[in-house]
């Protein structure tokens, strides 16, 4: 699998571009700006963007997507509860920074236990609402891509619309921490975990 990310947006946001190596298919995850930047790592890699995944739908990690799909082609994925954020700058928070932005819909909805196919690579989407009622985290690989439901030592935020603390570390204990201890976490913003290292170290999941 070949993944690398580029910290993306005015507000910082890791942005994945997963590639199958045998097939040249890719998706990128969260693509939260700098669409430019992102199509220039996928041409320089010479992969094909095949889906556009959002692991919620806030403003720093969808705000590329309509010019990566008008200069890929490549599908729009978001969990159905997330869906109405893309179209609606008042969820998507876009209104809150004084760019009120409306995105196209989405082409495909996720739900739980949904499997993503990426060439010879298979994403599992894990429901993990209390960042945003349809957060989702992706598995696969030996690598969980966790959005901003799980960080280095902390944990999404849940004061915004749709956030709730307790569902959120009923998110993590039940979907995350029943990973091998050995899976990389690749989260929303700052830098990569391991499932163990937050399981051991991580004060909100003790």
């Amino acid at each position: 699998m070949i993944t690398e990310c580029l910290v993306v947006g005015e507000l910082g946001a890791n942005c994945y571009v997963v590639g199958c190596e045998k097939t040249g298919e890719a998706a990128v995850i969260d693509p939260g700006g700098d669409a430019e930047k992102i199509v220039g790592v996928i041409n320089k890699k010479g992969l094909k963007l095949k889906y556009i995944i959002n692991t919620h739908g806030h403003i720093d990690h969808i705000a590329g997507n309509d010019a990566l799909k008008e200069a890929t082609g490549a599908q729009v994925l978001i969990h159905e509860l997330d869906g109405e954020m893309l179209t609606q700058a008042r969820h998507n928070l876009s209104n809150m920074v004084g760019m009120p932005f409306q995105f196209k819909p989405a082409d495909r909805l996720l739900k739980d236990g949904d499997t993503i196919e990426i060439g010879n690579i298979k994403l599992q989407v894990l429901h993990t609402p209390g960042h945003t009622r349809g957060g989702i985290c992706l598995v696969g690989e030996g690598v969980v891509f966790s959005g901003d439901t799980l960080f280095n030592l902390s944990i999404g935020r849940t004061d915004f619309p749709g956030g709730d603390y307790d569902t959120i570390i009923n998110s993590i204990k039940t979907k995350l921490l029943s990973l091998p201890d050995d899976t990389a976490v690749y989260p929303g913003h700052m830098g990569s975990s391991t499932i163990g290292y937050e399981r051991n170290h991580n004060s909100f999941l003790r």
